[in-house]
């Protein structure tokens, strides 16, 4: 097990957020959330030592040789930003953004990952994941990703008209749940719920700390054995829920309406 040490320095936190999903469903009403998301950003720069971007931070991805997808210039010059003000980036590929490449490697100096990853934060254990296709079930979508990720259809897609490939894609990525759809708001029951399921087959072998995903949307912390805990970090479109450690987790939600 490859596994990153971060200490935290006095005063110092670490943030995660995932599943922003901007460009959805359309670039003026996404522009509302990418405000309040570089808003969030502005809030915790001061105290943030570490950020984790849980994946699907844009409805849909895709990375040229010399062609990015427009828009999301704020977003992305904030979270330039942050680094440059010292905070550690890491960015969890997600199942919207998978066709992620180097770009925010070279031009902000994030660390991407593709699949999980384990950290000890402070003395304790973290497995971290966007969460899309680990544990069981789900068939249809692991299949799905197999040929998403195959070096074949990432070969046609590339020479595709980028104007025409965006518009395909994002017809797609709007058809496959763009935003949390109604069985997301729904817990289904730890029997049932496959990441929680996950989780419970690595505590027999592993000892974590914390579990910390993206993908469910639904926020939620879930104790498990091991006085171990399960997290769900919500999203971007709904919630507005981050997590934040510093001597233990939090889940908290941004500009909570009363």
């Amino acid at each position: 097990m490859i596994k990153t040490t971060i200490n935290l320095e006095p005063e110092k936190k670490v943030y995660f957020a995932s599943d922003q999903h901007f460009g959805a469903p359309n670039p003026k009403e996404s522009k509302i959330r990418e405000e309040k998301f570089i808003r969030w950003m502005n809030e915790i720069k001061e105290d943030a030592q570490v950020l984790f971007l849980m994946g699907d931070l844009f409805d849909f991805w895709h990375e040229w040789n010399h062609v990015i997808p427009k828009g999301y210039v704020r977003v992305l010059g904030k979270i330039a930003e942050l680094k440059d003000h010292g905070v550690q980036i890491y960015f969890f590929v997600g199942n919207h953004d998978l066709w992620m490449k180097d770009y925010l490697e070279e031009e902000i100096g994030c660390t991407v990952f593709y699949k999980k990853q384990y950290f000890e934060i402070a003395g304790k254990q973290f497995l971290l994941a966007h969460g899309d296709g680990l544990g069981p079930g789900d068939k249809g979508y692991k299949r799905m990703k197999k040929v998403f990720t195959n070096p074949v259809a990432k070969w046609f897609f590339k020479w595709l008209h980028p104007d025409i490939a965006m518009r395909i894609a994002l017809y797609m990525s709007q058809k496959n749940k763009m935003i949390s759809g109604e069985e997301d708001k729904a817990f289904l029951g730890e029997d049932k719920e496959f990441l929680i399921i996950y989780s419970k087959k690595k505590l027999e072998t592993e000892n974590i700390d914390y579990f910390i995903y993206g993908h469910r949307h639904l926020p939620m912390v879930l104790d498990l054995e091991k006085n171990s805990k399960y997290i769900n970090l919500g999203d971007w479109i709904s919630y507005f829920t981050y997590g934040v450690f510093e001597h233990d987790f939090q889940l908290k939600t941004f500009e909570k309406q009363e």
